[in-house]
């Protein structure tokens, strides 16, 4: 395991995950477990992007893209725990609706993709063409 192989296998789900959420079901959804919206899908579906990317066309600097979600993630996950980071009841910046449940996902997601890119090896693998 690497990261060029973490950062395909979270581009996949962030991906499936941010699709699933525009389906109602009681786990990602809007009145589900991890409450989501049309933003929180869409950032799901970018970050995904963002790891496939870092997985299929920059494997060989895997392990930096990796490392930089996993800060961005990070600070998602504090300002999630920040009250004033609210303009409304549950939704972040005013776009990005999220419960309790969201708030320590994305802490926990933080730490393991941090934890990803600084504890596994890189691949230092040029992409074949």
């Amino acid at each position: 395991m690497n990261t060029r192989t973490i950062s395909i296998i979270f581009g996949v789900i962030f991906v499936l995950v941010g699709i699933i959420g525009f389906v109602p079901n009681p786990l990602v959804h809007h009145g589900g477990v991890f409450a989501v919206n049309l933003a929180h899908n869409l950032v799901h579906i970018i970050t995904g992007a963002a790891f496939l990317a870092a997985g299929l066309m920059f494997a060989d600097k895997s392990d930096a893209w990796v490392k930089v979600i996993g800060v961005l993630y990070a600070v998602v996950a504090i300002a999630g725990f920040l009250p004033f980071m609210y303009f409304s009841q549950d939704m972040l910046l005013g776009l990005i609706h999220i419960n309790p449940a969201d708030r320590w996902l994305h802490a926990g997601l933080a730490v393991a993709i941090l934890a990803a890119g600084f504890l596994l090896p890189p691949s230092r693998q040029p992409v074949a063409a």
